[in-house]
């Protein structure tokens, strides 16, 4: 694919911050964000994490916002309510006929297992004391989180990311499965799509983190090339060939300028005037993540 036909793809340049990390140093992050546009209001969800001495990922917020920029807390979800003890990605959607349904990555207490969860409601405000549903719940041997959700008149597809168990010490490699359902409720698990490659700057990983085009399928993932560089991921483009994602050679892993240089965890809202407005989890100098906004 010629690099003139590809989509936009997010940049620390010129970004703008959202929410700020909730304080200072590594392991202090604001991000692993999902926003949708409807009706003009982007509505926005993410994760507030503290440092491992500190608890982790421990509150899930969904914020409203008519510039993209400026947000509204609406509602917020603590991870003491789901018996976990931490929280990773979310993913709003809103569910016609319904309202609207929340997914939650939930971590398993005293192991390295992950589950997804969900609350659905009339309203985001409704969220976290709506009807909750497992949605998807691992087992023994993978660990199952962060999902990227859509869904239109051709039913609804996730892309998941999935972590092994079963080589302990090693539990942090990630691959990506995609999955469909009817109700966005019970899925048919559809196959891996996307891994790691030999060599490469994703070799101990490829999460999908957001759709980007439709024809064909284009995806931003997230990955590291080792162990060491887990919670620093960045990001890259991968398109679909018929039955895989495949990387874009052609654009370069996109990183922040500072510290451990991750830019991770990009959403992609479109937008009315056929740009595209980015959420991204970046690092700042001191180490710490905030949620920044660009718009391409």
């Amino acid at each position: 694919m010629p690099v003139a036909t590809l989509p936009p793809v997010p940049s620390y340049d010129g970004a703008e911050v959202v929410v700020p990390a909730p304080g200072s140093g590594p392991g202090n992050w604001s991000g692993a964000a999902s926003a949708v546009l409807v009706d003009g209001t982007v509505w926005l969800t993410y994760r507030v994490r503290r440092p491992l001495a500190e608890g982790r990922g421990v509150t899930v917020v969904v914020a409203s916002s008519l510039d993209g920029v400026t947000f509204t807390q609406v509602a917020e979800v603590h991870r003491e309510a789901f018996g976990c003890e931490s929280f990773e990605r979310p993913v709003l959607v809103p569910v016609p006929g319904v309202g609207w349904r929340l997914y939650l990555s939930c971590a398993t207490p005293g192991s390295k297992h992950w589950w997804v969860d969900s609350l659905t409601a009339a309203t985001p405000a409704g969220l976290p004391s709506g009807e909750r549903r497992l949605v998807l719940a691992g087992d023994a041997r993978t660990a199952v989180k962060d999902p990227v959700i859509t869904h239109g008149p051709a039913g609804w597809e996730m892309w998941l990311c999935c972590h092994p168990l079963t080589d302990p010490g090693h539990e942090d490699r990630m691959t990506t499965r995609r999955l469909s359902s009817t109700d966005g409720l019970d899925w048919t698990d559809r196959g891996e799509v996307l891994a790691g490659r030999p060599g490469e700057w994703d070799a101990r990983g490829a999460r999908v983190t957001a759709v980007v085009a439709t024809n064909p399928v284009t995806v931003l993932y997230d990955g590291r090339p080792d162990a060491a560089s887990n919670w620093h991921e960045t990001t890259g483009l991968a398109r679909w060939d018929g039955s895989r994602l495949v990387p874009v050679t052609e654009v370069a892993p996109m990183t922040s300028p500072h510290s451990d240089g991750a830019l991770r965890y990009a959403a992609a809202v479109p937008l009315p005037d056929g740009r595209t407005r980015f959420y991204v989890e970046a690092a700042r100098p001191d180490g710490a993540h905030d949620l920044v906004t660009c718009v391409r």
